[in-house]
């Protein structure tokens, strides 16, 4: 007796990617409608599978280049342009044979993907280091010089010192370890990606803890950045202790 099709569509929704093959095997002779669909949507669910695969094998390009370097990490921050809360930097050295699918520059993901491959990256890395400047440090030394300060403190706090850094587009200063810079490493290098989401993630959850005790600047939602109803309760209120002085003088 054939298989219920309810049955068969559990089966596909339950199936691991490595499975897709021997399930499109199974069902590919049954000709009810319903089950055609099914083994369709398992045939483009594994070349959807099999396209990632080849993007993340690019975006290996430069970790491959400088394979020879022993620890190669990623480096990469967010946060310079919001009004408000730390810029927070990460770094990431993965393994070689590094398998994590979907990395990519973290603002191209969404907030649900973002956090399951943080949850993947801390488990499967080498090393993660996180650093960050405070509002108050960004106000004395400037977003740039408090950006470098927060990439070195992301070095210094890995458990293993690299060999090389990949960097999003910058050379930091007062660092003793060879620097690659690339224009959007985010998006070319999968450490430098990795790096974005850990930087992304941390700060997010930083500002929905902030959000918490100053409800009335609706962090949750615009993370610290410039948006209408941010500057109408800078305007309203005035400014917070986690607010960026230098960078609100045109609101207060």
């Amino acid at each position: 007796m054939d298989k219920k099709i309810g049955t068969i569509k559990d089966e596909l929704k339950a199936a691991l990617d490595s499975e897709l093959p021997s399930f499109i095997t199974e069902y590919q002779t049954d000709e009810r409608a319903g089950v055609i669909k099914l083994v369709a949507q398992a045939k483009k669910r594994l070349h959807d599978l099999q396209v990632e695969m080849e993007r993340i094998e690019q975006l290996k390009v430069y970790e491959k280049k400088y394979d020879d370097c022993g620890y190669i990490c990623g480096i990469d921050e967010v946060g310079r342009g919001p009004l408000a809360g730390p810029v927070v930097a990460g770094a990431v050295i993965l393994p070689k044979d590094c398998k994590i699918l979907y990395i990519n520059d973290s603002k191209k993901l969404s907030a649900k993907k973002r956090e399951e491959l943080y949850d993947v990256i801390m488990e499967q890395a080498v090393a993660v280091g996180i650093g960050m400047a405070s509002p108050q440090r960004i106000d004395e030394i400037n977003i740039l010089q408090a950006t470098y300060e927060a990439m070195r403190e992301a070095i210094q706090k890995l458990s293993v010192k690299p060999d090389i850094l990949l960097n999003d587009a910058v050379t930091i200063p007062q660092v003793d370890i060879r620097q690659i810079p690339i224009i959007k490493g985010d998006a070319k290098s999968i450490s430098i990606g990795a790096a974005s989401i850990v930087a992304k993630v941390t700060r997010d959850r930083l500002m929905e803890e902030y959000a918490k005790v100053l409800p009335e600047y609706d962090f949750a939602s615009n993370k610290g950045y410039g948006s209408a109803a941010h500057i109408a309760a800078l305007k309203q209120y005035g400014p917070s202790p986690i607010h960026r002085n230098s960078f609100i003088k045109n609101f207060v």
